[in-house]
């Protein structure tokens, strides 16, 4: 079957997920991986007419942007379609799925049964899907602790509404308290110049990375990539001002990949380019 991956996080360095997007022609195909979940996202312009067959079940109709479609682990799945199609295939790990769902849910991982779908509809694990997409589409700009709170998102809303027991997810409300939160801000700012993982923070306090991230936002107001973001802008902001480095040389020391890394979030945060701010 010819494939056409025009994006693919294969050598991004992403860790528990695999995300790739697709185009092809009027075609057939089959999917079958021992040890991973598939989401495939249609992409489409223009409705795309697909058979379907999974698990003795399956599905003749019209495939539209933003329906997707779930194949688990270990199960074929067949797919004919009668025009080009685009879809964005995002693959997670058995064993990324068991770790959230033990760590997470609190449950055990041998009772976990993901479910097939067929077309299907779900908002919120479209938006997640599109803003992969998004930083797949960005060069290789991600942030490793940006994709691990996204693929723990997907991981934990499979879990609760695609899976045969829908597990409860317990909330703990009232935020990290304060001399874990100082524990982890400390953390962020000696590592500035490291892409940072999300494991690496939610380690420390020897909790769920789920849990982690919802507990770091409700004590401060925003994620911890977000507050990454403004730690290493600040830090950017005082080398321009107090240094003669090159601005090549300070994206580098804040944990930038490039100038124009720099300078892109830069300006998202300030208004200003890293060379204005220090002409003024």
């Amino acid at each position: 079957m010819y494939q056409f991956a025009r994006f693919s996080s294969r050598n991004q360095g992403w860790e528990n997920i695999l995300v790739e997007q697709f185009q092809y022609p009027a075609g057939e195909g089959k999917l079958h991986f021992r040890d991973e979940h598939v989401i495939c996202l249609s992409l489409a312009p223009r409705p795309v007419r697909m058979l379907q067959i999974q698990g003795g079940r399956s599905y003749s109709g019209l495939y539209g942007k933003g329906d997707f479609c779930i194949a688990p682990a270990e199960a074929p799945f067949f797919a004919r379609w009668e025009s080009e199609d685009r879809l964005l295939q995002i693959r997670i790990p058995s064993r990324f799925i068991q770790q959230v769902t033990r760590e997470t849910l609190e449950i055990n991982p041998d009772r976990l049964e993901v479910l097939s779908k067929f077309r299907t509809r779900d908002p919120r694990l479209e938006a997640i899907a599109m803003m992969l997409l998004t930083e797949l589409q960005q060069d290789n700009l991600g942030s490793k602790l940006y994709i691990d709170s996204l693929a723990n998102i997907l991981a934990v809303h499979l879990l609760r509404q695609y899976s045969a027991s829908q597990p409860t997810l317990s909330v703990y409300k009232g935020g990290l308290p304060h001399h874990q939160l100082m524990q982890v801000l400390d953390y962020i700012n000696e590592h500035l110049n490291q892409d940072l993982k999300l494991t690496d923070l939610a380690t420390l306090l020897d909790m769920s990375q789920f849990h982690f991230s919802h507990q770091f936002k409700q004590a401060i107001g925003i994620s911890p990539y977000q507050y990454l973001l403004q730690q290493r802008v600040e830090r950017a902001k005082q080398l321009l001002k107090q240094t003669e480095q090159s601005i090549m040389d300070i994206a580098l020391e804040c944990g930038f990949n490039s100038h124009s890394h720099l300078s892109k979030q830069f300006r998202q945060l300030t208004g200003v380019t890293p060379k204005a701010y220090r002409a003024n």
